[in-house]
């Protein structure tokens, strides 16, 4: 399965950010699940993608042109992608995922999941689709998403999909039996095909794709 990571390039100030990243990591790896994140070195971002490395996971990192010329990206991992703009990036980033997660970030983390939760709510993707409520952080998210039930602009029904976890047990248990279908999405053997024709000179080990 692949795991769509959404997270900060900052560490963040409580060291329980950093311990709970490079868990959840190492749980992606030992599973034999594959990562999907943002594709810096910096932050959480960094220490989520080299634990799963260090478990012996691949790593897809999916990061714009100006991100990497920057020099944010993070060379040890498995292949990049490299896309045009931030909006190319978002659609990659779902297009490969088979569940998604959004890490205690800000607010690029909030805008990339805020379009999952959208998607998953519209029955256009049917995968889960999970906020890490590490130590509360998401608890007034949570709410916000019960009042908009209350106040009818929401559903339980259209809100299924959307699940806080508040540790790495809980996030195991929901994705312990998922099987996701993704309709409207290209398969993943024909995504995989795609990918692999706009890969050229690089070695099997590590691909850099420039999307289009």
């Amino acid at each position: 399965m692949n795991i769509t990571v959404y997270l900060g390039a900052n560490p963040g100030n409580d060291p329980a950010l950093t311990r709970a990243a490079r868990a959840l990591g190492r749980w992606i790896g030992d599973s034999g699940h594959a990562l999907v994140y943002g594709g810096s070195k910096s932050g959480l971002m960094g220490e989520l993608a080299q634990s799963v490395l260090e478990a012996g996971g691949e790593v897809t990192g999916v990061e714009p042109g100006f991100f990497v010329d920057a020099g944010f990206v993070y060379d040890a991992i498995t292949r990049l992608i490299v896309t045009e703009d931030m909006a190319q990036r978002k659609a990659k980033m779902i297009e490969l995922g088979d569940a998604f997660i959004a890490f205690p970030g800000g607010t690029g983390t909030l805008e990339e999941i805020a379009e999952v939760m959208s998607k998953v709510s519209l029955k256009h993707l049917d995968a889960p689709c999970i906020l890490y409520n590490l130590n509360g952080y998401y608890d007034g998210l949570k709410a916000l998403l019960g009042h908009m039930i209350e106040m009818g602009l929401s559903s339980q029904e259209k809100q299924a999909g959307i699940f806080f976890a508040d540790s790495l047990e809980a996030i195991r248990a929901i994705l312990g039996d998922a099987r996701p279908h993704r309709p409207h999405q290209a398969s993943r053997s024909a995504r995989m095909a795609s990918n692999q024709r706009r890969v050229s000179g690089l070695s099997d080990s590590k691909a850099s794709i420039r999307s289009t």
